[in-house]
């Protein structure tokens, strides 16, 4: 059995985040070059790392992959573990991971925020910039807004509904003109948002709301992941001619709102 296989059977067993998950990462990760460093103990698999390689040239490098938030280790800890001995384990755990990294000319990963200890991976030569993510509570909502976006969402409900949608291509369309807008094209391609989409889908992960007027225009649209009781927000875009509808906030507080009842 490879790394792979058992990493597949220790996804189905623990909440890794979804952006770790095997099936994302076969997804996302251009001709399946992911790989994973994986801790056993008594059999049991109870550490794991996966990491993108990819080559830049003549260099080979581990990087994130498109669309992917996080990666970095995830570890399982011992029950009553006190605090001084899950320390001392991490020590242990993370080293072992260090250890199977394949050698590389360059390393970048952004780790999931439940890793609040990397001293290990700083003892051993790497270097770090803290990022910060915000993660929402079921009972926080429209209370966190500021009041111009408050405002933009009241606007909008006079003018556009919101819809799910099972296609891809208006999430497209839209991210498109949005990167257009910057003379920019997106980093990846339409058929790789529908490959990831058919994944998720099937892991019933995949929310895609649109924001439409009542003359069919789409004025904005969304995509959310949502996995092991958390929604994520993945990519979004808007028409530039409607930029001022407040569609965008619209859409994230309906997001928000469905995100709740997950």
């Amino acid at each position: 059995m490879t790394n792979k296989d058992k990493y597949q059977l220790f996804c189905k067993k623990e909440p890794i985040p979804v952006f770790s998950q095997d099936w994302w990462l076969d997804s996302v990760c251009v001709n399946g070059k992911w790989d994973v460093a994986l801790i056993e103990k008594n059999g049991e698999v109870v550490a794991s790392m996966p990491y993108y390689l990819k080559k830049k040239g003549m260099f080979t490098q581990i990087c994130m992959p498109p669309l992917t938030q996080t990666m970095g280790p995830y570890i399982t800890y011992p029950e009553g573990q006190k605090y001084s001995k899950r320390l001392s384990y991490e020590k242990e755990i993370m080293n072992n991971l260090i250890d199977q990294i394949p050698k590389v000319d360059y390393f970048c990963q952004n780790f999931h925020s439940s890793i609040t200890n990397w001293l290990p991976f700083y003892w051993r030569g790497f270097s770090q910039s803290t990022r910060y993510t915000y993660i929402l509570n079921k009972e926080q909502n429209e209370h966190l807004f500021q009041s111009n976006i408050k405002t933009d969402i009241k606007k909008a409900q006079k003018k556009v509904s919101v819809k799910t949608t099972n296609s891809i291509s208006e999430i497209w369309q839209c991210l498109t003109k949005t990167f257009l807008r910057q003379n920019q094209m997106p980093p990846y391609s339409e058929q790789f948002l529908i490959d990831l989409d058919l994944k998720a889908t099937k892991k019933e992960s995949s929310i895609k709301l649109v924001a439409v007027d009542n003359e069919e225009r789409v004025h904005a649209a969304i995509y959310l992941v949502v996995f092991n009781n958390t929604a994520y927000y993945l990519i979004g875009g808007g028409d530039p001619e409607f930029r001022n509808s407040g569609a965008t906030s619209l859409l994230i507080n309906e997001g928000l709102t469905i995100a709740k009842d997950q």
